[in-house]
């Protein structure tokens, strides 16, 4: 893949891992339009990389894809990768969570059925392009689930099988698919849990993750799993009942709680 000369669209660019990813991008020479729900984050966004794009625009939500895709078409017809990091992550008890049945499956609404969504829209003018490619961020929990986090990593699984899916159905075209899958990385994502859940756990730096992940871009490495989420993959085939334990001791705490 080029990482030079692109017009690149980052859903959720305003932070973390869709930030960095903006951030080294346009200083590759890219041209980069980032989106956000939070128009606040997406000002601040604009303040520290003054030559993105921001638009402000919910994943998660079918309204805003079609308006998205209208703008895009419209300002933005070179428009040659599509990169899917918007998501978020919430712990969720069970036993004890009383959100309402729509709010509970919000994170499958933006961490999936967003990026199948975005795809299904921008792929006809993706596949108009000479070079494209679509980038998914999904997660190194999409090999084995942290139980606090049941619905966040459910969507990262079912992301990865729908990347491995799509890569099958695009190889005869000019779209490259690729999987990021980020290990747990310092980002506003990670810090909203209880740090104790992380003990033990090695954190990379955002900047090294997107620094990793731009090598697998370059070397055409469809899947991408820096850091630790390289050893979750295996573990999962290797001891997939041990590496599950080890992630089940944040419910553990919560249960005898």
């Amino acid at each position: 893949m080029n990482l030079s000369k692109n017009t690149i669209l980052i859903t959720g660019g305003a932070a973390g891992i869709g930030f960095e990813l903006a951030r080294q991008l346009c200083r590759r020479g890219n041209k980069v339009i980032i989106t956000g729900r939070d128009q606040a984050k997406l000002d601040s966004a604009l303040t520290q990389l003054p030559d993105v794009t921001i638009i402000k625009s919910d994943a998660g939500e079918i309204r805003d894809i079609e308006t998205l895709h209208q703008r895009i078409v419209r300002d933005f017809p070179e428009l040659n990768v599509l990169i899917n990091n918007a998501g978020i992550m919430r712990d969720i008890n069970f036993h004890k969570d009383e959100r309402s049945l729509e709010d509970l499956t919000r994170e499958i609404e933006i961490n999936l059925c967003g990026p199948i969504r975005l795809t299904k829209k921008f792929l006809p003018q993706l596949k108009a392009r000479p070079e494209a490619a679509i980038v998914n961020v999904s997660s190194g929990l999409a090999f084995v689930p942290l139980p606090i986090s049941p619905i966040y990593c459910a969507t990262k699984a079912a992301l990865h099988s729908f990347t491995q899916s799509l890569r099958v159905q695009l190889k005869n075209t000019k779209v490259k698919v690729f999987e990021l899958a980020p290990p747990a990385t310092d980002t506003p994502l990670l810090r909203h849990g209880n740090p104790s859940d992380l003990k033990g756990v090695s954190i990379m730096s955002v900047e090294a993750m997107v620094t990793a992940a731009m090598k697998g871009f370059e070397k055409d490495n469809f899947e991408i799993r820096p850091g630790q989420a390289n050893q979750l993959k295996f573990m999962s085939r290797l001891a997939p009942e041990f590496i599950l334990k080890q992630l089940s001791r944040s419910v553990d705490r919560m249960l005898a709680s």
